[in-house]
């Protein structure tokens, strides 16, 4: 499957989720609560899918009320770096999680092509703009401020693994407030972007169609995972025909020599997209976070 194909297969998948209302939209350039009906920080088409980000933003979806502080998670749907697939991997998820005890945020991250400088760097920083936010409003949410987590799909597992190993702030942090999120949970993500691993159309987006070989060093999670990296959470279809699975098993891999807590399920069949056919994925997922102590307090 191109590139191409995989957009018509998202698009398809995308149109299949009634769209859904956020509870709150916040502007992470400015802290601003949007008006839904008038947000025009982002272009959507008519298949659900963001095509533009024009300023990064989280969509907030709190668990039910309790006395006990809620581990929180970021979500960053996938689309390759070239669309954002924000209900059927975000929205969907998101009130999932909300539904187990989870603080759920959707990201609207700006996609590579948003801007000629430091295009690169755009989802990252946003994510780290995400991060910094809600750790630090933790207590107005009540959230436990030392269980907040980052999840991503397909780009947008590549998005969450480079946050959890380039947390060094690469945006404004006065506040000195830390990046580094508690856990990481990796949906079939893009891991890598060496020319044996990756999906050529997200590294094409991420890098251009001739990145040097540092940018594919630096944006290559396996090869940037230390002793510090978070616990990690992953799952993938080992007939995945899009994203390789070798892009999972090589970061489980590099995480278990680290002596990183990791834990990894490879389904045999579910082919990329497969959280949309397989409504008990995220199972082994919230008994990992029980066990882990991410869902106790």
């Amino acid at each position: 499957m191109n590139h191409s194909e995989r957009i018509g297969f998202l698009i398809l998948l995308a149109s299949l989720l009634a769209p859904v209302k956020a509870q709150n939209i916040i502007e992470l350039n400015t802290g601003n609560i949007l008006d839904v009906e008038n947000d025009d920080t982002y272009i959507k088409n008519q298949h659900g899918l963001i095509t533009e980000v024009f300023s990064p933003s989280i969509e907030m979806f709190l668990p039910t009320e309790s006395d006990s502080l809620c581990p929180a998670v970021i979500i960053c749907p996938g689309g390759g770096y070239s669309v954002i697939v924000y209900e059927g991997e975000g929205i969907s998820t998101a009130k999932e999680m909300a539904a187990n005890g989870i603080a759920a945020f959707v990201l609207k991250y700006r996609l590579p092509g948003s801007s000629a400088d430091d295009g690169k760097n755009l989802p990252l920083k946003d994510t780290q703009k995400a991060i910094k936010f809600i750790r630090e409003k933790a207590s107005k949410w009540n959230i436990n401020s030392e269980k907040i987590g980052v999840m991503g799909f397909s780009a947008g597992g590549h998005l969450a693994s480079t946050l959890a190993t380039h947390y060094r702030p690469i945006i404004d942090n006065p506040e000195n407030t830390s990046l580094r999120p508690d856990f990481q949970i990796l949906v079939y993500p893009v891991i890598s972007m060496q020319d044996s691993l990756t999906h050529l159309g997200t590294r094409n987006q991420l890098l251009g169609k001739n990145p040097d070989a540092e940018d594919i060093r630096n944006f290559s999670s396996e090869l940037q995972v230390d002793s510090n990296t978070p616990p990690a959470y992953i799952t993938h279809a080992t007939d995945d025909i899009v994203v390789d699975v070798d892009n999972s098993i090589f970061y489980f891999e590099k995480l278990r020599h680290h002596n990183v807590p990791v834990e990894m399920h490879i389904y045999q069949k579910g082919n990329h997209g497969f959280i949309f056919n397989h409504e008990s994925w995220t199972e082994p997922l919230l008994q990992w976070m029980n066990s882990s102590g991410f869902l106790n307090n």
